[in-house]
């Protein structure tokens, strides 16, 4: 298999001098995958299909072939589907910082596009007012610059530490930005491994590589019906 795509660069340094939230919840991004020298375009006739999230999607802790988007990437090439995949997971990112970097990572066309970001907001008890408005100024912008993109939307749960309604709240405005604006919703990315040792590294927030394939097969059977259905590449 072609290894996934990383938009990990040197620009990465800006990128990360550009988010001013705090990284407390998860390691730095340099301990994620390995920056490389550019964000290579799809090759030609195949479309992209782009991972925008935080250390869940940059495969912190384990090898890059060994994350849930170079599994998916793996079960593209094994279907035969002419899809290119790009990690662009950052670690430690909020959804305050993924609004501020959306634009650039939209530089180049995007097909489908994988919303997974909320975790830390919820980890750090950030109002949740703010991560439904960050999260909508994403979505916002993936339409506004490329309105046939197809947006998919990962829901996430925390543990109730920070009480039961805010762990309610947190859980439901997934749910409730996917039927606004009518996307494509994984109900919880980590469906069968939250919360379970074995599957999650020792700081228990982290996949282990059998957690991640789980992760895959979670989001297997909802992305492939939309990588089977005719569509245009984004202008």
């Amino acid at each position: 298999m072609k290894p996934v795509l990383s938009l990990f660069s040197c620009c990465l340094l800006l990128l990360a001098g550009c988010n001013s939230e705090p990284k407390t919840a998860e390691a730095p991004a340099s301990a994620a995958t390995p920056p490389t020298t550019a964000a290579a375009p799809a090759p030609a006739g195949k479309q992209t299909i782009l991972f925008f999230g935080n250390s869940l999607t940059a495969g912190y802790g384990v090898d890059p072939e060994e994350a849930f988007p170079a599994l998916i990437g793996q079960k593209i090439d094994s279907a035969g589907l002419g899809y290119t995949v790009v990690n662009a997971g950052l670690s430690g990112e909020t959804t305050a910082g993924g609004r501020s970097r959306v634009g650039w990572v939209l530089r180049q066309p995007v097909s489908i596009f994988v919303l997974e970001l909320g975790g830390n907001d919820g980890l750090r008890g950030l109002p949740l007012t703010d991560t439904r408005k960050n999260l909508q100024a994403i979505i916002d912008t993936v339409r506004r610059r490329s309105p046939q993109t197809r947006i998919v939307l990962a829901g996430m749960q925390i543990p109730p530490n920070l009480g039961a309604d805010y762990a309610t709240q947190f859980k439901a405005l997934y749910g409730e930005l996917a039927r606004k604006n009518q996307l494509v919703l994984i109900p919880f990315l980590l469906e069968g491994v939250g919360g379970v040792a074995k599957l999650n590294q020792q700081d228990g927030i982290h996949p282990t590589a059998a957690g991640h394939r789980l992760v895959a097969r979670t989001i297997w059977p909802i992305l492939q019906p939309l990588l089977q259905q005719p569509t245009q590449a984004s202008r």
